[in-house]
């Protein structure tokens, strides 16, 4: 009887997760005064609603936890500073047809600022990004995520800049070979670009989570996976629901390209 319980604890845990994620992204949009206070309070509710569930799931396990006993794999935080690092790596070369980078950096920006962990979270972007500038920013920054945001190409691999700001391929084989270098460091990559799942899958050899994109994605899908995925790790939930979170944003308005991302765990 007690696991059916914890089950339903835990279920209840996660819908007030998602409920209070939604209202948090509510209170950003909204400049009326009386509908953000309004929000204000219906999320200091569901916080106390969440605390009173976690205290109920702490009596029926038997180690003090608040989240799921299936224990996925969660971020990791290196040199034991608590902060998870975010680089964010974006490339719309000249010739490439427009995407909407900014607007996907702004939107990552905002929920991370305004969730739950925010003190546990940096993000550092690099734009119009060339091969060597990646290996830079990983040795500067030590991300535990790395995000590209831009075009991939398939078979021939994913679009980057050279010096001229032309488009510059670089194939999944080289970018494992980088990653596979600081696989103690990255947690997970995110290739959020069109038809990426060939690389994910030469990645994920040695990174515990890689995500890809099966096919085409357009900008707003992008857009929406990538603000549900953090949106997610920002309220202290694991890669793999934060996964599961970014594909039902993009349902939830309405785009019909929530199979595209794929989850890819490590393959070694």
């Amino acid at each position: 009887m007690a696991p059916d319980i914890l089950k339903q604890l835990q279920d209840n845990y996660d819908l007030l997760q998602n409920k209070l994620i939604f209202l948090q992204r509510e209170k950003i949009i909204k400049v009326d005064a009386g509908t953000r206070f309004q929000l204000e309070q219906e999320i200091k509710e569901i916080q106390s609603q969440i605390q009173e569930v976690a205290r109920e799931i702490e009596k029926l396990q038997t180690r003090p936890s608040v989240v799921p006993t299936k224990t996925p794999v969660s971020i990791s935080s290196h040199e034991n500073t608590g902060i998870k690092k975010v680089l964010f790596l974006a490339s719309n070369p000249k010739g490439t047809a427009p995407v909407r980078l900014n607007e996907e950096l702004r939107d990552i920006t905002e929920g991370l600022r305004y969730s739950q962990m925010r003190d546990h979270f940096e993000l550092e972007q690099k734009l119009t990004v060339r091969p060597r500038d990646v290996q830079r920013a990983i040795l500067d920054f030590k991300p535990n995520i790395i995000h590209f945001s831009g075009h991939g190409a398939g078979e021939e691999g994913l679009v980057f800049e050279n010096e001229m700001g032309e488009p510059k391929l670089v194939s999944g084989e080289a970018l494992a070979s980088l990653f596979a270098l600081f696989k103690d460091q990255i947690d997970c990559v995110v290739l959020n670009g069109c038809y990426s799942e060939v690389q994910a899958l030469v990645i994920a050899q040695h990174i515990n989570y890689v995500i890809g994109m099966n096919k085409a994605i357009g900008d707003k899908a992008a857009i929406e996976f990538a603000v549900g995925f953090y949106d997610a790790l920002g309220a202290g939930h694991s890669i793999e629901f934060a996964y599961k979170l970014g594909c039902s944003a993009i349902l939830m308005h309405g785009i019909q390209e929530h199979l595209t991302p794929v989850l890819i765990p490590l393959r070694a």
